[in-house]
C-alpha cells in the first residue's frame, strides 16, 4: 500500500478551529488578569507559571478529545458541556503538577475565581465566534447548497438538523428519490427535487455543492454508480454510514492506519470520559463512605449479633467486558448462594433474616459496594450486576442482554430510578430493565450520571419491588 491510499482520511485544521484555539487562549490570560484586578494582586511570574501549565494541558487535551473541530452540525450547548469537561480536566491535573512542584505559592480562592472567570470568557468569546460566523452565513458567505439521496433515518434526521439551523451554512435544497416521495421528507418540509438522473444533471451543472448519500448498504452497486459519475464533478460527496440498521452501542468512528472503520458496539468508556467517570467515582465514594461510616457499623454489629454468619457476602457477578468481580453486600440471608444455581429473592422468602429484609426494602445492603467502586470494579452508576447464573441465564433470552457489561455495574443506574429493579418474575420486566440500561450505555455523560444520583437520593432507596 502507498503512502498515498495510507491517507484516505485526514483532518483538517479549519479557521474556525484556530479562532476557537486563539480565543480560548485569550480567554485563559484574560482570566488572569481579571482576577488580579478585582483582588488588587500583583500578578508575577509565578500566577503566569501556572497559567502556562494549564494551558499547555488545556490544549493537550483537547487534541485528545477532538475538542478543536469544525462546529457544523454541533449544539452551543454541546459545545460548552464538552468545554465543561475538558476544563475540569485541565484544572485537576493543574493542581497536581502544582502541589508536587516547590516554591508555588497561588492562593486557593485566588485559583478559584480565576477557573470560574476564565470560564466564562472561554463561553463569551464562543459565543461572540459563532455569532460572526453565523452572520457572515446568513448574508451569504461560506454557505453551502446541500441535497440527500435516499432514505435512511440518518439522513433523514442530518436533513432536519440542516433545515432547522440555517446558521450552519448548510442550505437544503430537497432530496432525490429513485422509488418516489418519500413520506418521512415531507413531514420535515423537505422537497423531492427528482431521481438519480436528476441528482447528476444538478451536480454536474454546479447547482450543488454536497451531496450526502443516505442509501442502505444493499444499494451497494447504486452508490458506488453515483460515486463513480459524480467524479465528473466538482460536488462534495458525503456517504451517511448505514450503521443504524444495527442495534448501535455508542457508535464512534476512527482510522486504522488510513483504514475508516466504524464501531458497531463500544463502550463510552475509554479516554478521557474513562478519567472523568473513574474520578467521579471515587471521589463521591470517599465523601459517602466518611459520611455513613457510623451507619455502616452499626449495621455491621447488628447483623453479627440478629444471626450466625458473616457480616459481607460476597457474590460472584460479571464485571466490565464480562470479567469476574466480587461485590460486597451486607448479608441479608440465611444461606449464601454463589454456584451455578441462584434462586431471586422472593416476597416472603424463608431464607431472608428479619434484619434482612429491613436491608434489602431499603437498599442499605448494597452500602459495602462503595469500597468496590473504590477498588475500580463497580461505578455509583450504571447497569446494576446480575448474579453470574442469572447472566448465563438471561444472554440466551435476550438480545444484546451482555452489552450491559459494555460499561462497569453500579450501585443504582438508569433502569432503577425508572423502576425496574427487584425481582423479575416474567421475562418482560428483565427485557426493560435492559432496554434501559443500554439506552443509559448509548447516553451517557457526567451529567446525566449526576442526574441519576441526584434522583437516587431524592426518590430514596426503598422500593416495593425489593424483597
Amino acid at each position: 500500500m502507498n503512502k498515498m491510499k495510507r491517507s484516505i482520511i485526514h483532518t483538517n485544521a479549519s479557521i474556525i478551529s484556530m479562532l476557537q484555539r486563539f480565543s480560548d487562549i485569550f480567554g485563559m490570560l484574560l482570566g488572569m488578569l481579571f482576577v488580579g484586578y478585582i483582588t488588587q494582586q500583583n500578578i508575577d511570574i509565578t500566577h503566569w507559571f501556572v497559567a502556562l501549565i494549564c494551558l499547555v494541558v488545556f490544549q493537550m487535551i483537547g487534541g485528545m478529545t477532538d475538542f478543536y473541530r469544525s462546529w457544523r452540525g454541533m449544539s452551543f450547548r454541546l459545545e460548552i458541556q464538552f468545554l465543561l469537561r475538558n476544563w475540569f480536566l485541565s484544572i485537576c491535573f493543574t493542581a497536581g503538577i502544582i502541589s508536587i512542584i516547590h516554591n508555588i505559592d497561588i492562593s486557593a480562592k485566588f485559583y478559584f475565581i480565576w477557573v470560574f472567570s476564565s470560564l466564562f470568557f472561554f463561553a463569551i468569546s464562543r459565543s461572540f465566534i459563532r455569532m460572526s460566523i453565523g452572520y457572515l452565513r446568513k448574508a451569504g458567505y461560506n454557505n453551502r447548497k446541500v441535497v440527500m439521496l435516499g432514505n435512511l433515518p440518518a439522513g433523514i434526521n442530518l436533513a432536519e438538523s440542516f433545515k432547522n439551523a440555517p446558521w450552519l451554512g448548510l442550505s437544503i435544497l430537497g432530496y432525490f428519490s429513485s422509488n418516489g416521495e418519500i413520506k418521512d421528507y415531507a413531514k420535515i418540509r423537505v422537497k423531492l427535487l427528482g431521481d438519480v438522473e436528476d441528482l447528476i444533471r444538478m451536480a454536474k451543472n454546479n447547482e450543488i455543492d454536497h451531496v450526502y448519500i443516505a442509501l442502505p448498504m444493499q444499494e451497494a452497486t447504486t452508490i458506488n454508480h453515483i460515486i463513480s459519475v459524480l467524479a465528473d464533478s466538482t460536488c462534495t460527496v458525503m456517504l451517511v454510514p448505514d450503521v443504524f440498521t444495527f442495534n448501535v452501542i455508542h457508535s464512534r468512528s476512527e482510522t486504522i492506519y488510513g483504514v475508516p472503520v466504524i464501531s458497531v458496539y463500544d463502550t463510552p468508556m475509554s479516554g478521557v470520559n474513562m478519567v472523568l467517570k473513574r474520578v467521579e467515582d471515587v471521589l463521591i465514594s470517599i465523601c459517602i463512605l466518611l459520611f455513613i461510616s457510623p451507619v455502616l457499623m452499626l449495621i455491621a454489629a447488628v447483623i453479627k449479633i440478629t444471626s450466625p454468619g458473616p457480616i459481607i457476602f460476597k457474590q460472584s457477578r460479571y464485571g466490565m467486558d464480562g470479567r469476574e468481580i466480587k461485590v460486597w453486600k451486607f448479608r441479608s440471608m440465611s444461606v449464601m448462594e454463589n454456584g451455578d444455581k441462584v434462586i431471586q429473592a422472593r416476597k416472603g422468602d424463608k431464607r431472608i433474616t428479619p434484619f434482612g429484609g429491613f436491608l434489602r426494602r431499603t437498599s442499605l445492603d448494597e452500602l459495602p459496594q462503595f469500597i468496590n467502586v473504590i477498588k475500580g470494579d463497580m461505578s455509583i452508576v450504571g447497569p446494576r450486576p446480575h448474579a453470574i447464573a442469572h447472566n448465563e441465564e438471561y444472554r440466551k433470552l435476550i438480545k444484546g442482554y451482555m452489552l450491559r457489561h459494555k460499561m462497569k455495574p453500579g450501585i443504582t443506574g438508569w433502569a432503577q430510578i425508572n423502576g425496574w429493579r427487584g425481582e423479575t418474575d416474567v421475562l418482560e420486566k428483565m427485557e426493560k430493565r435492559v432496554e434501559f440500561d443500554l439506552y443509559y450505555i448509548q447516553n451517557w455523560s457526567l451529567w446525566m450520571d449526576l442526574k441519576i444520583i441526584f434522583l437516587t437520593v431524592i426518590k430514596g432507596f426503598i422500593n416495593k419491588a425489593a424483597y
